[in-house]
């Protein structure tokens, strides 16, 4: 797991980006269609993608437990404009993440006390595979940058296996002979490219 304090804010702020490009490129007719994780519609991605998001600056920032934030980021977090719903949840996440001493911080997690800096690896991981959920979803360009690519197969292998066992994850698939990092990852995640 690649827990680099320097360069990790930036990754996510790229990984935000990414997300945010498909966000925007969200046509109205599209928000009902399924996405390649079989449960969410893409306004429901695009959704849970947010929530994650709202719940940094209370976890990093504040330093708030699961039992202090408690179900403030359940439901519809998108309200009705999901495209600025998505953008201030993703500033506020850039800015929580990037504030001095924010990665040496222990943050509470659903599983326990956690390093900011894995909490914020984990949360880059999210969201560059959501990014390709998403651009399959609405058939965006599918191609992710190779850094991006490299730093979430390199976050997800060590546990990807135990993912499944949660139930909110697919179970690893094999990928293609000869294939790349991008479908290695996305494999290792239960998606086909």
């Amino acid at each position: 797991m690649r827990q680099d304090v320097a360069t990790l804010p930036a990754r996510h702020s790229a990984a935000l980006g990414l997300f945010t490009e498909r966000v925007h490129a969200v046509r109205p007719d599209q928000w009902d269609d399924p996405t390649p994780c079989s449960e969410w519609s893409v306004r429901e991605l695009v959704n849970h993608l947010t929530a994650e998001q709202l719940w940094v600056p209370d976890l990093v920032t504040d330093g708030a437990t699961i039992e202090d934030v408690g179900d403030a980021y359940d439901g519809d977090v998108l309200g009705r404009d999901p495209r600025a719903a998505w953008d201030a949840a993703a500033r506020a996440a850039r800015r929580a993440f990037g504030a001095p001493g924010a990665l040496r911080r222990t943050v509470q997690l659903s599983y326990g006390e956690t390093p900011a800096v894995a909490y914020c690896a984990q949360m880059t991981t999210d969201a560059v595979v959501h990014s390709w959920d998403l651009a399959r979803a609405i058939g965006a360009p599918e191609r992710l940058p190779d850094d991006l690519v490299a730093f979430a197969l390199d976050e997800v292998t060590p546990y990807a296996a135990r993912l499944a066992a949660t139930g909110l994850f697919a179970p690893p698939i094999e990928p293609p002979p000869g294939d790349g990092h991008q479908t290695r990852l996305l494999a290792l995640l239960g998606r086909r490219a």
